[in-house]
């Protein structure tokens, strides 16, 4: 069993919820995802952390009364073994938890830096990410969840014929400073990175829950086993 930690902030939390749901089947894997909106909630019996998309300012803020964001950064630190994907604002969370913590990344990242809501865009990324292949990769489809989402279709890439390639949704994204990065690039937009891995932090610019491609999550259940 493996426990999944996921930060109820903001952003594409549910998406998060089926992604790993059908990783999960991918894989064979029990998994429990704990729901985290207050502080008193993380703990030492979570394998792994989501850190989800969103606004970051925003997320920050909602944190505040239930001391979430501080709980969950002080959770990286005692366990850096342990693996935490973060996303978008996931990213810049890792990148910058504020109150001079020191960044869970060796990389700066610039929010926004984009441009406007209108300026988001979808785009094949290319991987050097290695990650677990998975079963029945194109019959696993994620359905439309309660709240009526839809994960994006994978459109024409192929988890067998392009391994190295990913179906990149970046809304309001932030970027990585390019000269500031002494971590492994595992994404890339053209030359530019998008991904990188620092220790056990994955950060993405982009948004792999929006998609039907798997594969960031899988590796963050694959991670947890090996860890564990």
């Amino acid at each position: 069993m493996v426990r999944v930690g996921l930060a109820m902030l903001q952003g594409a939390r549910h998406e998060h919820v089926q992604a790993l749901g059908v990783a999960s089947k991918q894989l064979g894997l029990d998994v429990e995802i704990v729901e985290l909106r207050t502080g008193n909630q993380v703990d030492d019996r979570l394998d792994c952390l989501v850190l989800p998309g969103g606004e970051s300012t925003a997320m920050r803020k909602a944190s505040q009364s239930e001391s979430l964001l501080s709980a969950l950064f002080s959770w990286i630190q005692e366990h850096p073994q342990r693996p935490v994907l973060g996303t978008c604002a996931g990213a810049i969370l890792l990148a910058n938890p504020g109150d001079d913590m020191r960044s869970f990344l060796r990389a700066e990242i610039s929010r926004n830096a984009w441009g406007r809501q209108r300026d988001s865009f979808e785009a094949h990324v290319s991987l050097s990410l290695e990650t677990p292949a998975g079963s029945e990769f194109s019959s696993l489809k994620a359905s439309r969840d309660q709240f009526n989402h839809q994960p994006l279709p994978v459109s024409e890439i192929s988890e067998v014929e392009h391994e190295t390639l990913f179906p990149g949704v970046f809304i309001r994204a932030p970027r990585f400073v390019q000269s500031s990065i002494d971590c492994t690039p595992v994404a890339f937009l053209g030359e530019e990175i998008v991904g990188v891995l620092d220790g056990q932090c994955l950060a993405l610019t982009f948004h792999p829950e929006l998609t039907n491609d798997y594969r960031f999550h899988r590796w963050l259940l694959h991670q947890s086993l090996l860890t564990n």
